[in-house]
């Protein structure tokens, strides 16, 4: 037969492996109480009997046995606990107030012995009260026995031992009820969990955990699920966008690749032209093609990589110096002014190709979006932080901050830009290179209204130092 789901719980199992444990460590700490008390009890009484023997063997040493015989029947007409009983040498009683001792077999010597004592309890009823002695010969041959009734220790100990258990049973109950208590609160928030999942599975990603905002661990586990699977729905949404994008990008490149490739067939057939130049144009074509692929490949081997691909430690003042001599006649070209002030002994441990390739487009992006007579600055400097910025800036049209966001993600283009060559994934790369190397990119306005032209646009490049 299965048993019910509360029962094959984990929770459940720790609780009753708990509450094993407990009641066996209870189960020794009670033992060992009762056994002290008993032994404490034992010692307390083997005192106190002792103390009347001491006492009693002294008046029978000083003023003989009469003495003895006079002060037992005055203790013994006191009553309390003690029992007393004086014999003589053939073991006959002669005086106390028990009828016969309780140690038979006397071989000499102190002789100690625990009993049972017949009498009434307070309703009447013949019990057995617990006691012990000792037996010893006097001098003159007598024999002497002093005990004492230790039947309220023994009752004290066995009620003790009894609230103790009681107290013990109760623990455990409650213990178990609260067991089940938080194996069905586990259970019902495991529950919720593996729901989910099961949505998941079945394709739904717009499922979310619910959380409590109680800060225990089935919360944290619940906010990281309801996480990943935000970062899975938006990797989802952007591989669709992505398709999209490439499908309605790459559409015209290829439309127009098919006619030039079939006009330069026609005029090749006929004699008209050689098409060689056709031919150079398709070829240009096919080349942005590869690139746009080469740049979505680079991005997603960057974002599907769990660390920095072929890192390195390196300088980098020196690639920044070298992207400003690689680029300072392309901005020559267009009439703008380009500077770049640089600090030294900048080191970072990167992969010195992806964050060239991301300098690149800066740079690039910088140049091609400021009109002639502009400036661009490129700036690599330590920040107050320790970490290592890169930094372009130009005098072009900016970015609204509301666009900020979205300029980041792959094949999106705002609208001033479509008049330029491109396909919307230089900052895309950036981004990627930035989160790789578990840096940042940060957009903000440039140094505003230039000539006619701005408010600019600064993206800095933040990385950690090496």
């Amino acid at each position: 037969m299965r048993l019910p789901s509360v029962f094959r719980r984990t929770p459940f199992r720790l609780t009753l492996l708990f509450l094993a444990l407990f009641a066996a460590a209870a189960s020794a700490l009670l033992l060992y109480i009762y056994f002290a008390s008993r032994a404490e009890a034992a010692t307390r009484a083997e005192a106190d009997i002792r103390r009347e023997l001491s006492a009693l063997t002294a008046i029978y040493r000083e003023r003989g046995v009469d003495a003895l015989n006079a002060e037992l029947i005055d203790r013994t007409s006191k009553g309390g606990p003690y029992l007393f009983l004086l014999m003589d040498a053939h073991g006959r009683p002669q005086t106390g107030n028990v009828n016969e001792s309780p140690i038979v077999d006397y071989a000499g010597g102190e002789h100690w012995e625990k009993f049972r004592l017949s009498g009434a309890d307070a309703r009447g009823r013949v019990a057995r009260r617990a006691a012990m002695g000792v037996q010893l010969r006097l001098q003159g041959g007598e024999l002497l026995f002093v005990g004492e009734d230790i039947g309220e220790s023994e009752a004290y100990l066995n009620r003790l031992s009894l609230f103790l258990w009681g107290a013990a049973g109760i623990v455990f109950l409650l213990g178990l009820g609260g067991g089940l208590f938080v194996s069905r609160q586990v259970e019902g928030a495991l529950g919720r969990l593996n729901a989910v999942v099961d949505s998941v599975q079945a394709g739904d990603l717009k499922q979310r955990v619910p959380v409590r905002n109680t800060g225990d661990e089935l919360d944290e586990l619940g906010g990281n699920m309801n996480a990943m699977l935000d970062r899975i729905e938006q990797s989802m949404a952007s591989i669709r966008h992505a398709g999209d994008a490439i499908a309605h990008d790459l559409r015209s490149p290829l439309t127009r690749m098919r006619a030039r490739l079939e006009v330069a067939l026609i005029d090749a057939d006929a004699g008209r032209v050689d098409g060689r130049e056709a031919l150079a144009r398709a070829l240009d074509e096919a080349d942005d093609l590869l690139k746009t692929f080469n740049t979505v490949l680079s991005i997603a081997r960057l974002q599907a990589a769990s660390d920095i691909p072929d890192p390195a430690i390196f300088d980098a003042a020196d690639l920044a110096a070298d992207m400003a001599e690689l680029y300072e006649p392309a901005a020559e070209d267009k009439s703008l002014d380009f500077a770049a002030q640089i600090e030294r002994g900048l080191e970072v441990r990167g992969n010195r190709a992806f964050l060239a390739q991301a300098l690149a487009n800066l740079i690039d992006n910088a140049i091609k979006y400021t009109p002639a007579g502009g400036a661009v600055m490129l700036r690599a400097r330590r920040r107050s932080s320790g970490e290592v910025e890169y930094s372009v800036t130009d005098t072009g049209p900016g970015v609204p901050n509301a666009d900020r966001e979205r300029i980041v993600e792959r094949f999106v283009r705002l609208d001033n830009s479509r008049s330029e060559a491109g396909h919307g994934l230089g900052l895309a790369l950036v981004q990627a290179v930035a989160e790789i190397h578990g840096g940042r990119l940060d957009l903000a306005e440039g140094p505003g209204a230039v000539g006619g032209s701005g408010p600019g646009l600064r993206v800095g490049l933040v990385l950690p130092p090496a």
